[in-house]
């Protein structure tokens, strides 16, 4: 005869495993709401994700497909490659001052630290 303490010693660990995620899953489906109220939660988000879809195939129906789509795209590709000389960065007022004044009357925050006695 099988000693049946000595099999149950042998699979300890895995009937612990079956046990908890058998008491797991009676869990969540007790505890878990229903398929219906899910779906009465969600359901404005639902409609409008659809309507979307909808609208995307409508438009892709109805608008004409771009024959020469190469050319558009080159030109968007030169336009983010070269930097019109028309868009300049942005300058500080205080930067657009010290570029202003000649380098001698230019304040620089480093002789803050020195007293005035010893300049």
């Amino acid at each position: 005869m099988v000693d049946i303490s000595g099999l149950v010693m042998k699979f300890k660990v895995h009937i612990i495993v079956i046990t908890t995620l058998s008491l797991l899953i009676v869990a969540l489906i007790c505890i878990a709401p229903s398929f219906v109220d899910i779906i009465a939660y969600f359901w404005p988000l639902l409609v409008s994700t659809a309507l979307f879809l909808i609208a995307v195939v409508v438009f892709s129906q109805t608008s004409p497909i771009a024959t020469d789509s190469s050319a558009a795209a080159e030109g968007l590709l030169d336009y983010v490659a070269n930097t019109p000389e028309e868009i300049q960065t942005y300058i500080s007022p205080e930067q657009r001052e010290e570029q202003s004044l000649p380098s001698s009357q230019v304040d620089h925050d480093d002789d803050d630290d020195v007293d005035d006695s010893q300049k």
